[in-house]
């Protein structure tokens, strides 16, 4: 359909009274003393453990921020000794003077990976140049993950958008999802299917070079006046939307299969590629882009290094676009110089090199959302700022989709039978939590696959800028939009690599 949410539920349902199963105990591990009070009869003691029992129930139990004040005390915790002991603060290779990039004529292990170097939570990549694709010349970039211990690859994808799309086609480009879906769950070889946009500034590099290629020079001077005019007035204000997608495998499926393919960086390439060929077939289909090109090392430098530094990205744009009228200019960029020069983490926001962001996840909503209304998001305050957001896909195998319902109901059951026995009417989302488990289970068995879907959203602006106040504007845009934020304090160096770092680092898998 054209609305999403007509049977997505939460990933976790709740034991009883809205409180999962480690805040269930807690609660009921904190009221022990004041039961013993009851017992022996300390009526004194007992008005004392009585508030403290019940403040240690709202310190667990109450969430502030998406968070409760336990869970708040153990993330401050953990940033102050980050802070002390100089976790929190990365400078590059480059940058202290000890990058090398190594002699570039001698190429003869090209299986050999580059060092990438990068901060926080993408210090385990290594980026891998595969082997040429089958009926191609292209090599895409192998991205392995030793931390996840995961091997992905990342396409630069053409849509033309859904704004002017009618619920024919919406629902088209939904069913096209839904099947690519499917058949990620049907292979269970897929681990994670990543979706990003990346609304950055329009520098009119491009523009620029078309109009030195194409500009007539008998023009009228009052239309070159005017169009210089335009184009002055438009310039600081337009905006640009780049679009990729990332195919992630695990380690521990693929590596028999990548034994007899080849085995090493090869082996896992060639799995890898008979999955992207899979989906770069669904992406040309049903869901209507134009074009997917599989990116080389080179080119995923640059989206790494645009992504860090958006204002690098006339230069770069620059130097491709001159390289193909001289191949003696240099294009793109090594990978071992992607990363940001420095990077510093706070508690509410992340600086890299001369730029700070803010991101957060999306909560999506309970009576769903129309298909593209996350696009207010992507739409920029003020010029010169860049947002990107990145929309999660982890197929779930059969028989844990098979499992995972089967607890979900029977907790659903147990949650609805002892709010009975306490006297507590049932409401209604109660109910409709009930009755779309049981339509989830009827989809399981007639054969659909189920998806969790998960997001995370960033925006980013010079550091001289006042970027709490572009934060609050990211959560108004997100609320607008119909959806809830969930500001990521604490942890906003890891949520800006996922959402504006194409390399396949997914949000977790559970929530510590």
């Amino acid at each position: 359909m054209s609305v999403y949410g007509a049977s997505a539920t939460r990933d976790r349902q709740a034991w009883l009274f809205g409180l999962t199963g480690p805040q269930f105990f807690m609660v009921l591990a904190a009221g022990f003393p004041t039961w013993m009070a009851i017992a022996i009869g300390q009526w004194v003691a007992l008005l004392v453990l009585l508030p403290l029992w019940m403040m240690v129930g709202l310190l667990v139990c109450l969430p502030i921020r998406g968070h409760s004040a336990v869970q708040w005390v153990g993330v401050l915790v953990r940033h102050l000794a980050g802070a002390a002991f100089g976790w929190s603060r990365f400078q590059s290779k480059a940058a202290a003077g000890d990058l090398d990039l190594g002699d570039d004529e001698n190429v003869e292990d090209a299986g050999e990976a580059d060092d990438a170097d990068l901060p926080g939570v993408l210090v385990g990549v290594q980026i891998h140049d595969g082997p040429p694709m089958t009926g191609q010349t292209a090599r895409p970039a192998i991205i392995q993950d030793h931390a996840n211990r995961t091997w992905a690859a990342t396409a630069r994808v053409i849509h033309p958008g859904i704004g002017m799309s009618d619920d024919a086609d919406r629902f088209r480009m939904g069913a096209g999802l839904t099947e690519m879906m499917e058949a990620a769950t049907a292979g269970n070889q897929i681990d994670l299917i990543a979706v990003q946009v990346r609304t950055i500034p329009d520098d009119g590099t491009e523009r620029a070079e078309w109009v030195r290629h194409n500009a007539r020079p008998d023009e009228p001077e009052v239309s070159a006046r005017v169009n210089a005019q335009l184009e002055a007035l438009t310039a600081g204000a337009a905006v640009r939307r780049e679009a990729f997608v990332t195919v992630v495998v695990r380690e521990d499926v693929i590596n028999k299969d990548a034994k007899r393919a080849g085995r090493g960086v090869i082996g896992r390439a060639r799995i890898l590629y008979s999955l992207l060929g899979e989906i770069e077939a669904r992406l040309t289909g049903t869901i209507g882009c134009t074009r997917v090109n599989w990116l080389d090392s080179a080119e995923l430098a640059v989206a790494i290094r645009t992504g860090f530094e958006p204002g690098d990205a006339p230069a770069l744009a620059d130097a491709t676009i001159h390289h193909r009228d001289d191949p003696s200019i240099a294009a793109g960029m090594p990978v071992a110089a992607a990363g940001p020069t420095n990077a510093s983490t706070a508690l509410r926001s992340y600086r890299h090199g001369e730029w700070e962001s803010v991101s957060s996840t999306i909560l999506l909503p309970r009576k769903g959302a129309r298909m593209g209304a996350l696009a207010r998001v992507l739409v920029p305050s003020q010029p010169g700022e860049r947002r990107a957001l990145t929309v999660f896909y982890r197929p779930v195998s059969q028989q844990a989709a098979d499992r995972g319902t089967g607890r979900a109901q029977m907790s659903a059951m147990m949650a609805g039978t002892l709010r009975e026995k306490a006297g507590k009417v049932e409401r209604a989302k109660d109910r409709q939590s009930v009755d779309t488990l049981a339509e989830r289970d009827h989809k399981l068995e007639m054969g659909r696959s189920l998806v969790k879907v998960s997001s995370a959203v960033s925006i980013t602006v010079p550091s001289g800028w006042n970027v709490q106040d572009f934060g609050r504007r990211l959560d108004a845009s997100i609320r607008i939009s119909g959806f809830t934020p969930l500001p990521l304090d604490g942890a906003h160096d890891a949520a800006f690599a996922v959402a504006a770092i194409p390399l396949g680092v997914g949000l977790p898998k559970r929530r510590r």
